[in-house]
């Protein structure tokens, strides 16, 4: 089951990149760079939802749910881990000894 969600996942994944290049920007001419904007709505003129912003708005919901899934299904079939959970928590270890302070010279005369 999760091999069959990581397959959809990866198209989608490739699907989604190519549907969002393959879209123009809006107002994406010189005049939009300095701030030039055609209308004067927050996100720029709404124009109808063509096919291909609808297949990336689904796109993009098949990538979160496919996400999301993997994520809880990974998780509940590893099970909870410890990064500490192999190691021998029985060892003693010693206390650190402090360095010897080197003797200071004596001046010869």
């Amino acid at each position: 089951m999760i091999t069959l969600i990581t397959i959809v996942h990866i198209f989608i994944s490739i699907f989604l990149i190519v549907v969002v290049l393959l879209q123009s920007g809006q107002s994406g001419d010189i005049a939009a760079a300095f701030g030039g904007m055609g209308s004067q709505t927050a996100f720029g003129p709404r124009g109808a939802a063509t096919a291909l912003s609808k297949a990336t708005t689904w796109s993009a919901v098949i990538f979160v749910l496919t996400s999301i899934t993997l994520s809880i299904a990974t998780s509940r079939h590893s099970g909870p881990h410890s990064v500490l959970q192999g190691v021998n928590s029985q060892t003693k270890s010693q206390p650190a000894v402090p360095a010897q302070k080197p003797a200071a010279p004596t001046p010869q005369h």
